[in-house]
């Protein structure tokens, strides 16, 4: 949670292959809070704890680092350095964003059952996206402009996990829960990337229980060259839920995230 080793930065950037273009994208990973995002989550210890292993998606950062050193051409990753709780980098930062249905918008105030986190406080939210919603997106976008400009293509691979059982801020909690969810999107998500993750993956289904993937603002939808799609993987597949220790699944799946790295088209 909060340790004397607080990040001084909001992601953590691992380079890449001068020739890759591929960015696996970490967004949830992290338990990490400010001092000041801490004392402003009304959780004691023990619901403190509990919310961070339901939230944080375990062994993510682990996953992508085991899949980047088995890859032939090491992918660059960009990883969020604090947790979801601080603010979540992959909602929209406005009204579109659906889950501000269930206070869980880019500064969440409602747990995943639905409880108060903090209070509501729009001095507060527009801070936390001054330093680090902000500077994240800033961050992402700089790393996937200098990818378009020294190969002119771009492929984010969005890693994130979902616990087996559906919890109540879900909004689309009825369907299938499979091993592997692909979030995919129509206008970035090309049907050869979608081939390749469904013969490297096991076990998927598309948009189900999570849709979508995560592309800066600045390309979303603007920028063909882009390409992304998003790894949902079960987290009993490879861990003990909701926030223990990994298995030997974990192993398994860095292997088949390596392989579709390494099924990105050169």
């Amino acid at each position: 949670m909060i340790s004397g080793d607080v990040p001084t930065a909001v992601f953590d950037l691992l380079e890449g292959a001068p020739d890759s273009p591929v960015v696996l994208h970490v967004p949830h990973g992290s338990r990490t809070l400010t001092a000041e995002a801490r004392r402003g989550l009304r959780l004691d210890e023990a619901r403190l704890t509990r919310e961070l292993d339901l939230l944080t998606d375990a062994h993510t950062r682990e996953i992508a680092r085991q899949a980047a050193a088995l890859a032939r051409k090491t992918p660059w990753t960009f990883a969020n350095a604090f947790s979801r709780l601080v603010v979540d980098p992959e909602r929209f930062p406005d009204d579109t964003e659906e889950m501000a249905r269930v206070g869980m918008a880019a500064v969440y105030t409602r747990t995943a059952h639905g409880e108060v986190l903090r209070d509501d406080d729009p001095a507060r939210d527009a801070r936390l996206l001054d330093t680090h919603y902000r500077p994240y997106a800033d961050g992402m976008t700089a790393l996937v402009d200098r990818r378009l400009a020294a190969l002119g293509r771009v492929v984010v691979l969005d890693v994130h996990s979902y616990q087996s059982r559906p919890l109540p801020y879900e909004l689309h909690a009825d369907g299938p829960r499979p091993e592997i969810c692909l979030g995919v999107d129509d206008f970035h998500t090309p049907p050869w990337l979608l081939a390749a993750a469904r013969e490297t993956l096991p076990n998927t289904e598309i948009n189900t229980p999570f849709a979508g993937t995560y592309v800066p603002l600045r390309h979303y939808r603007k920028e063909p060259a882009v390409s992304a799609l998003m790894v949902e993987i079960r987290r009993d597949t490879y861990m003990t839920e909701p926030g223990g220790p990994p298995h030997d699944g974990l192993r398994e799946i860095a292997a088949r995230l390596a392989a579709l790295v390494d099924a990105v088209r050169a």
